[in-house]
């Protein structure tokens, strides 16, 4: 059974974006918003059936806004509105992609700042609820003048005239609707344009590789406390006096993270006396400055990403108290696309300081450690090309993080001649995620077999049910064997959430997200 979900425009949290991200809920709208969407309804109706210009109501589009449109061809503008914007390329979004801009584009829609009809809203839940997924190809935007192109997508298949997404595959929309028993919209005044325009395309796929990444850099963390106790790192750079001076938030909070990790560890207790080394690596003791730095980041992408989830960002918007409507450009999604570089640029360090952890575990000189974390090096080859792999996709990483945010290219006859480049900047997050999640699986795989090397010594209870848990998937590597599997057994705990709920079982740590 579904989860009733209670949709209040306006008022969304990360708690009901997650919900809505991961499906398996019903939304039901707040019926206190349908007055204000039938009041600017009114507004938009009374100017269709009006002689002044207003745009998008009786207007051609963009550079073509100095044309006339006559009153029998309102309902043809809007149709041909979406059908002309329909030139996405690519694979089509995925299913939680689509949950999110279904449910964004119907909140916004119930602002009551739109002018569309209750219907339109409606219909668009409707199909959520239904479990539809519209076939919206995921290239084609450029983050202005809304997300035109996959927004149109997702209205022609609400048109009955597109496609939907079943089995990976395009299927005709209509056949769909019908047997859920869902009527096609029939477009009126404005309503087309208000559909299309918008930023709630990038702002679903950014969402989506927020709380796609949630999970992973909960398991960073875990990771990266397990890899200081393989080493035989010191806890004492997560002394909370050191962070406290600083103030930066993050940093505090990843400090009181990995003290909490490592409480209690014997392996750390074995070298608090007699232990020649004065400092760890970076990679070991600078991790509160480097992943609190990204989780800071994390958090101002969150609290970015919740406003637009809330906002109203088509164009022109509809004042029903007043009867004004007023033409603007909340529909650039420049914020989307700053906040979506920051994350990508979070990503890429969260990666990066991973696989310079690898490096330190493999490296006997640094880590005290079998040479590549092998038995008999040379003979066997151990953890060498793992690390190769790790090193491979950090670097790509690098190059993936550049900010789309900074380029811009003029459209729409030079009208629209700054874009934010949003949709990009945020549907590129996934693959860096997902690399991400490779190099911590890797990791994972070094620091638990540098802990094997450490026994019968035992690490803090949450660290050896970290330890536990990948062995039962991943035996111990005694000599060289196929890696590729246990590399990708290693990443699925990560990206699953496993590691997370482990790390969720400590007490007294902060929220990892701003609370909703």
């Amino acid at each position: 059974m579904a989860t009733p979900l209670h949709l209040v425009p306006g008022a969304l949290t990360l708690d009901a974006l997650l919900a809505i991200h991961a499906g398996g809920v019903q939304l039901k709208l707040d019926d206190a918003c349908r007055p204000g969407i039938r009041a600017s309804q009114q507004v938009v109706q009374r100017a269709a059936d009006g002689d002044a210009p207003v745009y998008g109501v009786n207007t051609g589009f963009g550079k073509l806004a100095n044309k006339r449109i006559s009153k029998e061809q309102l309902a043809t503008l809007q149709g041909n509105l979406i059908r002309s914007h329909c030139v996405g390329v690519g694979q089509p979004l995925s299913a939680p992609v689509m949950r999110l801009m279904l449910a964004l584009k119907a909140a916004s829609l119930a602002r009551g700042y739109s002018g569309v009809r209750e219907t339109v809203v409606d219909t668009l839940i409707a199909v959520f609820n239904a479990g539809l997924v519209p076939w919206v190809p995921s290239q084609g935007s450029v983050g202005a003048s809304g997300d035109l192109a996959p927004l149109a997508h997702m209205t022609l298949a609400l048109m009955g005239e597109g496609f939907m997404l079943v089995d990976g595959s395009a299927a005709p929309a209509l056949a769909l609707l019908q047997a859920a028993g869902i009527a096609p919209i029939k477009l009126g005044a404005k309503e087309g344009l208000a559909l299309i325009n918008g930023t709630q395309t990038s702002t679903a796929l950014a969402l989506h590789a927020l709380l796609s990444f949630e999970p992973v850099l909960e398991a960073a963390l875990v990771i990266g406390a397990l890899t200081i106790d393989a080493a035989r790192g010191s806890d004492g750079p997560f002394d909370p006096r050191i962070h406290a001076l600083r103030g930066q938030p993050g940093q505090i909070d990843v400090a009181q993270y990995y003290r909490s990790l490592l409480a209690g560890s014997s392996i750390r207790l074995s070298h608090l006396d007699g232990d020649d080394r004065v400092q760890d690596p970076y990679c070991l003791r600078c991790q509160p400055q480097v992943v609190g730095a990204c989780l800071d980041q994390l958090r101002h992408a969150a609290t970015v990403l919740l406003r637009e989830a809330n906002a109203v960002t088509d164009n022109p918007l509809v004042f029903a108290q007043d009867g004004a409507m007023l033409s603007g450009g909340n529909f650039h999604a420049e914020p989307v696309a700053l906040a979506a570089d920051g994350m990508a640029l979070a990503i890429a360090e969260v990666g990066a300081i991973a696989e310079r952890r690898i490096a330190m575990l493999i490296d006997s000189g640094v880590s005290r450690l079998p040479p590549f974390l092998t038995e008999d090096a040379g003979l066997n080859s151990g953890f060498m090309i793992a690390h190769v792999t790790a090193a491979s996709l950090a670097s790509e990483n690098k190059s993936l993080a550049h900010p789309a945010s900074v380029d811009s290219l003029p459209t729409s006859a030079n009208q629209e001649d700054h874009v934010s480049m949003a949709t990009f900047a945020a549907r590129r997050l996934q693959a860096m995620v997902r690399n991400t999640a490779h190099i911590l699986g890797i990791e994972l795989l070094a620091a638990a077999q540098g802990i094997d090397f450490l026994r019968p010594l035992q690490s803090s209870v949450l660290l050896e049910e970290v330890h536990a848990l990948l062995r039962q998937h991943v035996p111990k590597m005694e000599q060289d064997r196929y890696l590729a599997p246990d590399i990708a057994h290693a990443s699925a705990l990560v990206q699953s959430g496993a590691l997370a709920r482990i790390l969720r079982k400590l007490n007294d740590v902060p929220e990892l997200w701003i609370p909703a």
